[in-house]
């Protein structure tokens, strides 16, 4: 994202798999830790320990990073932003994502893991086909 500054614009979807029982909680946990801030300290946090997406685990991970505790437990309990992650899972497959990670750069769909030069290819090729405007 510093390279390209300027050029380039991140958008996270959420796509639990199905086949990974704890991937939906794990992403309203994400969420629920957004709601006070620390989307991506969790959601790292998630993908270090994955697959351990118990509640308790769940709950820990949230105490790891400070967050308030009651708090995030009501908001996944409650499932606060399920509808969200349903709405993102619903786009990803509109758009026939069918595994992790997927990527679009510009539209053009990438599935699987990428190497940092591969993908500052793809970004480079996107930016020149744009005319080096923004994305």
């Amino acid at each position: 994202m510093s390279e390209f500054r300027g050029k380039l614009r991140l958008v996270y979807k959420d796509f639990p798999l199905p086949s990974h029982p704890g991937a939906r909680p794990a992403a309203m946990a994400a969420r629920c830790a957004g709601d006070q801030g620390q989307y991506w300290a969790y959601h790292d946090l998630l993908f270090l320990s994955q697959p351990d997406f118990s509640r308790a685990d769940l709950l820990g991970y949230a105490a790891r990073l400070k967050l308030d505790g009651p708090r995030f437990a009501t908001c996944l309990d409650r499932a606060q932003f399920r509808e969200q992650v349903e709405a993102d899972f619903r786009e990803g497959e509109a758009a026939d994502v069918t595994g992790t990670p997927t990527f679009f750069v510009n539209g053009l769909k990438i599935g699987g893991l990428l190497t940092l030069e591969d993908f500052r290819s793809v970004i480079e090729d996107a930016l020149r086909q744009a005319g080096g405007k923004r994305p």
